[in-house]
C-alpha cells in the first residue's frame, strides 16, 4: 500500500488510485473465495467430486469378486438354513 511516511515524497493521484484499484480487485477475490468456501451448493459439488474420483479409483475386479464372494455367502446360507428346516 501506499502510506505516505514522515520525510518521504509524496504520492502522486495516479498512484493513488492504483493503489485502490489494486486493493479493491483483492478484497474482492477475497469476497468471491469466502462465498465459494461458504456456499452449500459448492460444498455440495466439492463433495460430489470426491466421491465420483474415489470410485474411479476402485478396482472393478475387486468389486466383482466381493460380490461373487457376498452373493455365494448368501446363498450356501439359505441353502443350509432350507436343509435345517426341513430336517426338523
Amino acid at each position: 500500500m501506499a502510506d505516505a511516511q514522515p520525510g518521504s515524497k509524496p504520492v502522486d493521484q495516479d498512484t493513488l488510485v492504483a493503489d485502490i484499484d489494486h486493493t479493491r480487485a483483492d478484497l474482492a477475490r477475497t469476497i468471491d473465495a469466502i462465498s465459494d468456501r461458504v456456499s452449500p451448493r459448492r460444498n455440495v459439488e466439492r463433495a460430489a467430486d470426491e466421491l465420483r474420483e474415489r470410485a474411479s479409483e476402485i478396482d472393478p475386479v475387486m468389486v466383482g469378486a466381493v460380490v461373487a464372494a457376498v452373493v455365494v455367502g448368501v446363498g450356501l446360507t439359505v441353502l443350509f438354513l432350507v436343509r435345517r428346516r426341513r430336517k426338523r
